[in-house]
Parts: structure tokens; C-alpha cells; sequence
């Protein structure tokens, strides 16, 4: 790499965040392609089917195993995930199925339809009865910040982190992807028999959009924060839901959007 800008050009070595095809199967029929960054894909996986509606428990699923045979020589790229389900869980609905590779920006292209994406949630968020120093919120950006340890080195990714009312990190994910972020967060939760994640806050690094305010609804996450701006739907979708929707999330300054009775002064 070549660095400009500086007194005198400088060509050093740097780090880069790693994005790679994740192709994800359920009883080996493809489900959906999304560019992620490799690591925990299992969790990654079994978030994403939580967030379409497939499962909601860590029994539904019984194995995930990468694909060998992937390429033409046979070869094993850990780039293709098959999930087996437990029998008596229904397969995906065929409108759950991407019509084509979801980039790292954005989660919801490809689906059949919008009204696909408004899976019917499991479990209600309007009556947690969670609330949230307005000074805990405020600490949430640097807490995440500080746990970032890839961030810390390539600067290019995203980060999710899901913290107790108290301000208590109970698990960060990190991704190239924002709607992936989550889904690791959540399939971490599904495997620790944690769901529904009453009682919590969800912090996304970057903005609310619809697609992560839907992740958040379905495993019963009462609040979620942004340290950018919330979409339209995002906020249409928190207010339906009965979840506090924070946006702007820098130090002390934020901007509530939806049930802002669950923040205490």
C-alpha cells in the first residue's frame, strides 16, 4: 500500500478485513448468499433463521457442518454451511429464499418480497419492562469500541454488541456486514438457550435500518441503539413493535425515537 498525505509518500503493508461468500443451506437445499467476514458462521447462520422465523430454539437445530466439495477439485473452502434441522421443525418458507447474493451493505436485497421481511415475531417487546440509565446508554459507544479487536486493526468493520440495563457486555460480534453482525449476535443467543433476550440493549456501530431493527424484534430484544440514524421503516417498524429506538448514540446526545419512557434520567 502506498500512504499519501503526509510530508513524504510512504509503501507499507496493511491490514485488511477479510470478506468472503458465505452460502448457507438448510438440509442442503440453498437458502441464502451473503458477503461476510469468516468467523463464527455457524452463529452467523443460525441467526440469520432465527430472524427469518425458521427457529427460536437451540434444539431446532441439529448439526451445521461445513461442505466439502464446494469447488470443482473437491476442495473444502469453508464458504458453503449446511444447517440440519430437527424434524419437527417445518423447512423455510420459499420466501425466505434470496433471489440472488446479499451484500455486506445491505441485508434485505433479494427477498421475494417486503412483505417477507415482516416475519411474524415470536415473542412481544412492548411489555419488557426493562429500563436504562440515560448515562449507562451514553457509555454503551466506548464499551463497544474498546472490545472491537479487528477493528482495532483494519478500521473496516462493523460492530453489534448486547449489553444487560447495567451496562454489562454479554457478547460482541463483529463483521464487514452490518445485518451479519447481528445474526451473530443472535445465533450466539440462540446456542446459549438465552432467547428471548428480554431485558437487553442492542448496539449496532453504524445505522438502524429496517432490516436490524426486524433482527432485533424477533429475538425479543426490547432496545436497540445506533451510533448513526435509524431509517424510516426502522422507526415504523420500532414503533409497531413496542421498542425503544435509539439513534445518535454519541456520548450524551442521543435522539429517542420510539418508547422513550424506558430510559431513566
Amino acid at each position: 500500500m502506498l500512504r499519501l498525505g503526509g510530508d513524504i509518500d510512504v509503501e507499507r503493508p496493511d491490514t485488511l478485513v477479510v470478506e468472503e461468500p458465505l452460502e448457507i443451506r438448510v438440509g442442503g437445499r440453498p437458502l441464502a448468499v451473503t458477503m461476510r467476514t469468516p468467523g463464527s458462521d455457524m452463529d452467523l447462520a443460525a441467526g440469520f433463521l432465527v430472524s427469518e422465523g425458521v427457529v427460536s430454539a437451540a434444539e431446532h437445530v441439529a448439526a451445521q457442518r461445513y461442505c466439502a466439495g464446494a469447488t470443482s477439485d473437491g476442495a473444502n473452502t469453508y464458504n458453503v454451511l449446511d444447517v440440519a434441522l430437527a424434524p419437527e421443525v417445518p423447512a423455510p418458507d420459499p420466501s425466505v429464499e434470496r433471489a440472488f447474493y446479499t451484500t455486506s451493505s445491505c441485508g434485505v436485497c433479494g427477498k421475494a418480497s417486503l412483505d417477507a421481511v415482516r416475519t411474524t415475531a415470536r415473542w412481544p417487546v412492548a411489555d419488557d419492562p426493562v429500563t436504562v440509565d440515560r448515562a449507562v446508554l451514553a457509555a454503551l459507544p466506548d464499551r463497544l469500541r474498546e472490545a472491537q479487536r479487528v477493528f482495532d486493526r483494519t478500521g473496516g468493520l462493523h460492530g453489534a454488541g448486547l449489553f444487560d440495563p447495567n451496562g454489562e457486555l454479554l457478547c460482541l460480534r463483529e463483521d464487514v456486514g452490518r445485518h451479519n453482525a447481528v445474526d451473530k449476535v443472535v445465533g450466539w443467543a440462540l446456542r446459549e438457550g438465552l432467547l428471548p433476550l428480554r431485558e437487553t440493549v442492542l448496539l449496532v456501530s453504524g445505522r438502524a435500518s429496517f432490516e436490524l431493527a426486524q433482527k432485533a424484534w424477533m429475538a425479543g430484544i426490547p432496545v436497540l441503539a445506533a451510533v448513526s440514524a435509524p431509517s424510516s421503516l426502522a422507526v415504523d417498524l420500532a414503533d409497531e413493535a413496542g421498542m425503544t429506538l435509539i439513534g445518535f448514540l454519541r456520548g450524551a446526545s442521543m435522539n429517542v425515537y420510539t418508547r422513550a419512557d424506558r430510559l431513566r434520567p
